[in-house]
This record gives C-alpha cells, sequence and structure tokens, in this order.
C-alpha cells in the first residue's frame, strides 16, 4: 500500500518520525497496522499471529506467573538439552526494558521483524534539538524543524501530528511522544 493511501495521521506521524537524523529513518509499519491509527502492538500483527505469539508465551512461561524471566529460560533451554551461560539468559532478559510480559514480549518481537528503532534511540534523537535535556522542545521551535529540515511538512500535516502530539503550553514532550509512538506508553 502507497503511503498516500495510509491513514492520514499514522502518516504523518511516520514522516515525523523520518524527518529526524537517524536513527528513526528505519521505523516502518507492519502492513497491518497500516490500517489503524495509534501506536498498539496489538494492531501490527494479525489476530491469528498473536494467538500464535500468545502459545509461544505460554509455553516459554513455565511457572505460569504471567512474566518471562531467566527461570523460564533456563527451563526452556533445559528441556531443548541445552546449557546456555547464566550471563547469556540475562542479556536475553534486559532486552526488555521492564517485565516481560506478554505486551512486552509482542513488542519485542514487533521491533526485531518490522525494524522498530529502540525506545532510547528515537528519544535521542530528539534529544539533539534539547541542550538542556528537559525533555520537551518549544512547539514553534519543532514546527520550524519540521518545515525547514529533512522530509518537509505541509502545514495539513504538522495539524495532523499535532492532534495526537503531548503538547501542553506550547511545549512539545517529546519523551511522552516517543512512548506513544512506540506503545509503552499503554503500559503504566
Amino acid at each position: 500500500m502507497p503511503e498516500s493511501d495510509w491513514p492520514v495521521g499514522s502518516q504523518s506521524t511516520i514522516r515525523l518520525v523520518s524527518s529526524f537524523p537517524y536513527p528513526f529513518h528505519t521505523y516502518k509499519m507492519a502492513e497491518e497496522k497500516k490500517s489503524k491509527a495509534g501506536s498498539n502492538v496489538f494492531a501490527m500483527f494479525p489476530q491469528a499471529q498473536i494467538q500464535e505469539f500468545k502459545e509461544a508465551f505460554t509455553l516459554l512461561d513455565a511457572n505460569r506467573d504471567g512474566f518471562i524471566d531467566v527461570s523460564d529460560l533456563q527451563c526452556m533451554y533445559a528441556n531443548l538439552g541445552l546449557e546456555p551461560k547464566k550471563a547469556d539468559i540475562e542479556a536475553m532478559i534486559k532486552e526488555c526494558p521492564g517485565q516481560l510480559n506478554f505486551t512486552a514480549f509482542l513488542t519485542l518481537f514487533g521491533e526485531k521483524m518490522h525494524g522498530t528503532d529502540p525506545e532510547g534511540s528515537i528519544k535521542s534523537a530528539f534529544e539533539m534539538f534539547d541542550d538542556d535535556r528537559k525533555g520537551i522542545l518549544e512547539e514553534d521551535y519543532i514546527k520550524d524543524l519540521l518545515t525547514n529540515m529533512g522530509d518537509n511538512f505541509t502545514k495539513d500535516e504538522i495539524k495532523s501530528v499535532w492532534k495526537e502530539a503531548p503538547i501542553h503550553d506550547k511545549q512539545f514532550d517529546y519523551v511522552r511522544f516517543t512512548k506513544m509512538v512506540k506503545g509503552s506508553d499503554q503500559q503504566e
């Protein structure tokens, strides 16, 4: 589906993310997500695939506590006749910024399968323009960047992004925006 057929909000949000210097240029939407607005991780996959991921998650969650942890992965490897180093298993768990519940599990697969950048990378790109590292940018400044740098936005595209953007008192909250783009705002 060509970019021009995406929902206006989604297209503008992707252009906002992709208009910043690397690492934003790799942000992509899954084919299934193009028809839905928002950054809900469950919209990234068809329902049948989500069910398959749920079955895989359940197999990995050996103690059935709703989270995958080091002991769950050790059990899985033992069932396969393997004994990886504990440090390797801990490194796998650390790929998730918090506890590895099903939503986080799905998010990790979404990132791996659909080529999105980690939340920290997206935030770092915004920080390049925030000398004080306050997590906010002046609304007029970000609009100027979007209309004059990289892939220039039209006024309508900015208006579309601004409908959902976290802006308060003419301050663009890029930390919150990054969480919205990555879907981590729904886990809080």
